[in-house]
């Protein structure tokens, strides 16, 4: 097993950990699911840990922990549990209370834990929750007291509400202001998601609060003392927000940018009501797809999706209190072009900043030209260029036999007198083959180099039905290019109605069977049918000798 496998085994496992017995196996069928050597590793993880208890069984903490009255557990993480606790000095108040869990006083843990407490009394601003107080229980837990919001998370907040789109985005600009903060105090976030983003109501209005520092990355100081040891190759963030160099593994080139991107799939589903990437089709694709469709696919922009989504779709627009239609229509163009450019795989062209990103949002508000616009054509064909590097060598190179080959034909009938009718066609053949390759009208599902000649096929057929000596050239270019692709079985078929054709209608002893002989001959050379492939040859220098005569070169 590699060891980005082992180092998401135990991720699942520490996971697991945290449920409950019962809730356990069908996270694992998630999780795991298509991958059976990751739930194995699990499996024996489970198997042998020696605190795989029922967590209902776990030790509660003290009632009291020094000057703080614990209440009633509001959740866990992967490290720590928060209650909601009452703080009796020197100030009496309601505070949120986090604190290590049992077993779970690692290095790692501990060094994670001590980032967060470092990064939280950092901060001082209205839109990220306040750290207070820490220390350790009697027992040596470490602890820390922080504000207590009392909220829900951020899309939660706007779909209660039925929020219009204006005012998710008034509501978004403030949590771009909390994240540019804490880079300002030199902190990433590193996971910026809805449910670390909680809105509370202050005096009769909604304030969101960033929580969770808890996978936070310094840019410009040490947040511990202790040795972290958990960068290379671990999964940190949550996939459906995690930027593309997160996705990497390597940790070393994350900076303040990939929380823009975090903040641009978190505007992605204010706005559309769902994410880019459907979250269980990315979750049970297996790791490392899961990985490749982070750093390299394309999502739809929000005006498509939203209008894709069906129920989901009119759901969404209800909760913004208009319709598919109408709430496609204000997407569509400016916002489309904000979020694309935060959630950019390219870091160098998102916005610089989570306050670069606000001032653009606050443009569209007040009806301003925004400086995100649509990329160009060119720089469209780059990326896709980048992507199928295989793919478009191979559609380069089907191209180039294509064109080759039209080409030549074409020659061939330019002293016909339809040799315009015959032009037209082909040229027009080759443009409905090639209609496809626009990044632009396919939404980033470029067609394969397989699909393109698919298509080039029927138009052949039904195109050039009158043009026998044509279609059989052009659909010998094609089995060959099929042939080139080691796609025999695509190309034999092809070839074989290409020689049938010629045998028909130029008889025998013509030189262009000769050449569909050859062209046969090295797919079955090549598909290791050699005594088939030496027939195909012998017959070739048969008819050459009698068509072009034996002296011919």
């Amino acid at each position: 097993m590699s060891v980005d496998r082992h180092r998401r085994a135990k991720e699942v496992f520490l996971k697991a950990c945290e449920l409950k017995l019962q809730e356990r196996t069908s996270y694992l069928d998630q999780e795991c699911a298509g991958d059976d050597d990751l739930r194995r590793e699990v499996d024996a993880l489970l198997e042998i840990d020696v605190t795989n208890a029922d967590p209902s069984e776990e030790r509660r903490p003290p009632e009291r922990i020094g000057n703080f009255r614990l209440l009633q557990k509001l959740g866990e993480g992967g490290m720590g549990e928060v209650w909601e606790a009452d703080q009796e000095a020197p100030v009496r108040r309601r505070l949120a209370f986090k604190l290590i869990k049992w077993g779970m006083d690692t290095k790692e843990v501990l060094a994670r834990f001590e980032s967060e407490r470092q990064a939280l009394a950092l901060m001082n601003h209205p839109n990220i929750a306040k750290a207070y107080e820490a220390g350790s229980t009697e027992e040596g837990r470490p602890f820390f007291a922080m504000e207590y919001v009392r909220g829900v998370p951020l899309t939660k907040y706007c779909d209660s509400q039925r929020l219009s789109t204006q005012e998710r985005l008034k509501l978004f600009t403030l949590v771009c202001e909390g994240v540019q903060h804490a880079h300002q105090k030199g902190v990433i976030h590193r996971d910026i998601k809805p449910s670390n983003i909680l809105v509370a109501v202050e005096d009769g209005r909604p304030v969101p609060k960033i929580i969770d520092f808890g996978v936070a990355k310094a840019t410009s100081q040490r947040l511990t003392e202790r040795t972290l040891f958990t960068e290379l190759g671990q999964w940190i963030g949550t996939p459906e927000y995690m930027s593309p160099e997160q996705a990497e593994l390597t940790g070393l080139d994350v900076d303040t940018r990939s929380d823009v991107y975090s903040l641009g799939v978190v505007l992605y589903e204010l706005l559309a009501g769902t994410q880019p990437f459907d979250s269980t089709e990315l979750r049970t694709a297996g790791f490392d797809e899961m990985r490749r469709r982070i750093r390299e696919e394309e999502p739809p922009r929000p005006s498509t999706r939203v209008s894709s989504l069906g129920d989901a779709s009119r759901t969404a627009a209800e909760q913004r209190r208009t319709d598919i239609q109408g709430l496609a229509r204000t997407l569509r163009g400016d916002l489309d072009w904000i979020v694309m450019k935060a959630i950019e795989k390219d870091r160098t062209r998102r916005y610089g900043s989570p306050s670069e990103l606000a001032a653009d949002v606050r443009r569209y508000l007040k009806s301003e030209p925004v400086e995100a616009s649509p990329p160009s054509t060119m720089y469209r064909f780059h990326k896709f260029v980048r992507r199928n590097r295989v793919g478009v060598a191979a559609g380069a190179m089907v191209a180039v036999a294509l064109v080759a080959g039209v080409f030549g034909t074409a020659v061939g009938f330019v002293r016909a007198r339809h040799e315009a009718e015959t032009a037209r066609k082909v040229s027009g053949m080759l443009v409905g083959m090639f209609a496809d390759f626009d990044p632009e009208t396919q939404l980033g599902q470029i067609p394969s180099s397989t699909a393109m000649l698919d298509r080039g096929v029927e138009r052949i057929r039904d195109e050039f039905t009158d043009q026998p000596a044509m279609r059989a050239q052009l659909l010998g270019t094609v089995g060959n290019a099929y042939r080139n692709m080691g796609r025999y079985e695509e190309a034999r078929p092809l070839l074989e109605e290409a020689l049938d054709l010629r045998e028909e209608y130029l008889g025998l002893t013509h030189s262009q069977v000769a050449e569909s002989c050859v062209s046969l001959g090295w797919l079955e050379y090549w598909a290791a049918n050699y005594e088939e492939a030496r027939s195909l040859f012998e017959r070739a220098a048969t008819v050459y000798e009698e068509a072009l005569g034996p002296d011919h070169w």
